[in-house]
């Protein structure tokens, strides 16, 4: 195993607060490779007129570093 790298990203959805952690790993994955793990770091939403708009995930993604040529 070489060397782990993390990166914070927030995922954002209509549907829940798994869904918004999903929509984070599926655009990380679009530019980052070897993802390992992830943490939930925290959960939120937003609110209008007592009715949750927006779900709001945290998340940490762990990542193996690809070794220098």
């Amino acid at each position: 195993m070489g060397v782990i790298n993390t990166i914070e990203l927030e995922g954002v959805s209509a549907q829940s607060w798994g869904d918004a952690a999903r929509e984070a790993l599926k655009e990380a994955t679009k530019t980052i490779r070897h993802i390992q793990r992830m943490d939930v770091i925290r959960t939120a939403c937003s609110v209008k007129e007592s009715k949750i708009t927006e779900y709001r995930t945290a998340v940490r993604l762990y990542f193996e570093m690809e070794p220098s040529r």
